[in-house]
């Protein structure tokens, strides 16, 4: 007979204590007072003095904008791999790699991927496309209203552009996808950019032509601003195929010598395995066929203040493998949706903006160059776990690196 040690609960939160400490008129909402005042309620909630959580190195102030009700920091551990050599377009030269991550072998993996690609000449990344979407739906009486609208709106594409682009010096509307179904007129705006992520600006611009279209418009009932087709915060095959942020593809060749002597691997059981797991990825209807390649976008994400949320986009992915016709090992990845800034949202935080600055990639005129890395990273997680796997030294990798013992 086995007895369960009792675990003592929480005390419960009571509904009818005063809300979360808050300035309603926002002048004191980041004062050191009011900061305090909410440590305190959690406190007196729930009996936990939040130590860490308090521990931070900068002004409060610059989290403005980015966080309500701020009481402290999440302190998540930050590993650097590389140096990574990255022969791209606008990323040109070794870079040291921060990952932020509490996930044991993680580091230690991309490290040794790094260091076989670097030894194969570098890893060549290439960005193919860019563009952020809203995606609004208009309401008719009929399919053929809706129809209709989908000429009209072709018809006024100017109009439509210059209503858009009047509300921002930096997006441009690059063209509209229609779609109809039922008696609905989707409209798939797709924007440019710069260097921001761009949803909170092409949500602006996009309301600014629906409430000029629905002005001069014959026949709509109704419109909604996001129909879901955009599609913000989900993995989806529009985004796979169309592209929302950026579509970068990293490559390179690996010597059979190489992957021998480093990773313990023929690029023929390399090869093999890939066109298994193809088949594994289709029955499960996957929308990757790599292995895991969230693990980098995510690490990179925390480490430099992107919308972590947006791995919903980046975990889709093209893996593909062939044997050159000298016996080495071909190996490319294709991130279709990459969502990723360089200039606004979390990107000017303390820890965020540091991180960025090591990889030469704050600010304007960057975010090609850190798509380019980011998704060099994700080429050397897969060799390296693929290697991993393929030689059966997965889990003993993970008991060495990966275990509190």
């Amino acid at each position: 007979m086995t007895v369960s040690a009792a675990v003592p609960s929480p005390p419960p939160v009571d509904a009818d204590r005063r809300a979360i400490p808050y300035d309603r008129d926002d002048r004191s909402n980041y004062s050191a007072e009011m900061i305090e005042q909410r440590r305190r309620f959690v406190r007196e909630c729930t009996g936990v003095e939040l130590h860490h959580v308090a521990s931070y190195s900068f002004d409060p102030a610059v989290v403005r904008g980015n966080v309500e009700n701020f009481a402290g920091v999440a302190q998540v551990p930050i590993g650097f791999a590389g140096p990574l050599r990255v022969n791209g377009e606008h990323a040109r030269g070794e870079f040291l790699i921060p990952l932020a991550t509490t996930e044991g072998t993680l580091v230690a993996s991309y490290n040794r991927g790094m260091k076989v690609l670097n030894l194969s000449g570098g890893v060549t990344c290439t960005v193919s496309a860019d563009c952020m979407q809203r995606a609004p739906v208009f309401v008719f009486d009929s399919a053929r209203e809706a129809r209709a609208f989908r000429d009209w709106a072709e018809a006024h594409a100017s109009e439509i552009r210059a209503q858009a682009e009047a509300t921002s010096h930096v997006a441009k509307l690059l063209y509209i996808d229609p779609y109809l179904s039922n008696k609905f007129a989707y409209l798939r705006f797709n924007f440019a950019t710069g260097d921001a992520a761009g949803q909170n600006m092409v949500g602006r611009a996009t309301l600014a032509a629906c409430l000029w279209i629905v002005e001069h418009a014959p026949g709509v009932r109704r419109f909604y601003l996001e129909s879901n087709l955009a599609t913000d915060k989900k993995a989806s095959h529009v985004n796979v195929m169309r592209t929302r942020g950026k579509r970068v593809t990293a490559e390179a060749v690996i010597p059979r010598a190489l992957l021998l002597e480093h990773l313990r691997v023929e690029p023929e059981t390399l090869q093999y395995h890939a066109g298994v797991a193809n088949v594994g990825a289709f029955l499960s209807g996957a929308n990757n066929n790599g292995l895991h390649s969230p693990n980098a976008i995510t690490a990179m994400f925390i480490a430099t203040g992107q919308d972590v949320a947006n791995v919903s986009e980046g975990s889709a992915a093209i893996i593909y493998t062939e044997i050159t016709p000298a016996g080495d090992l071909y190996l490319s990845i294709t991130i279709p949706s990459l969502i990723v800034a360089t200039h606004g949202g979390g990107t000017g935080l303390a820890t965020q903006r540091e991180c960025l600055e090591v990889l030469g990639c704050w600010g304007k005129g960057k975010v090609n160059k850190l798509a380019e890395i980011v998704a060099g990273v994700v080429l050397a997680g897969e060799l390296s776990l693929a290697a991993a796997i393929s030689s059966l030294e997965w889990v003993s990798a993970h008991e060495r690196y990966g275990r509190h013992r």
